[in-house]
């Protein structure tokens, strides 16, 4: 499984939005520093984010961007989904779109389970979630187990 520069830019951007909610739109250029994003990179980023009724846009002096809706309703699929498309796909296809035959049968619910346990914790964290530093328990669970920081 891979995270995009793409998705992982679009996630810390979605985030230091949502540490700063409730003040003047930020500024792409505040985003872009405070998370080391490249700035034009994030453009195009928070230009999809937009599209995607995550963020918001205000053009002007006072302008920049803020969470389209609350924090707590944005979850990181969300945000992955705007930048990159479908969660998980194979050879760039949903899993469900795919058909095997002969011994390579078997693959395609193995692709459905990986994809339903990565939608699973993606759809289960929101933005706010990150932002308060509380985490669901069960990513706490995982995270805490010795072998998942491990590389094999």
């Amino acid at each position: 499984m891979r995270i995009s520069a793409r998705a992982d830019y679009a996630v810390r951007a979605v985030l230091e939005l949502a540490v700063r909610q409730g003040g003047d739109p930020v500024k792409a250029e505040t985003v872009a520093a405070a998370q080391d994003i490249p700035h034009k990179f994030l453009e195009g980023i928070l230009g999809d984010l937009r599209r995607a009724g995550v963020v918001d846009s205000r053009r002007g002096g006072g302008g920049g961007y803020r969470l389209a809706r609350d924090a707590a309703s944005i979850t990181v699929a969300d945000v992955i989904r705007a930048v990159d498309g479908p969660i998980v796909s194979v050879r760039g296809e949903r899993p469900t779109g795919l058909s095997y035959t002969g011994s390579a049968q078997p693959l395609l619910p193995l692709w459905i389970a990986l994809r339903a346990n990565v939608r699973r914790i993606l759809e289960g964290v929101t933005v706010a979630d990150i932002a308060a530093d509380a985490l669901p328990d069960p990513v706490k669970e995982l995270a805490a187990e010795p072998a998942a920081w491990e590389n094999p």
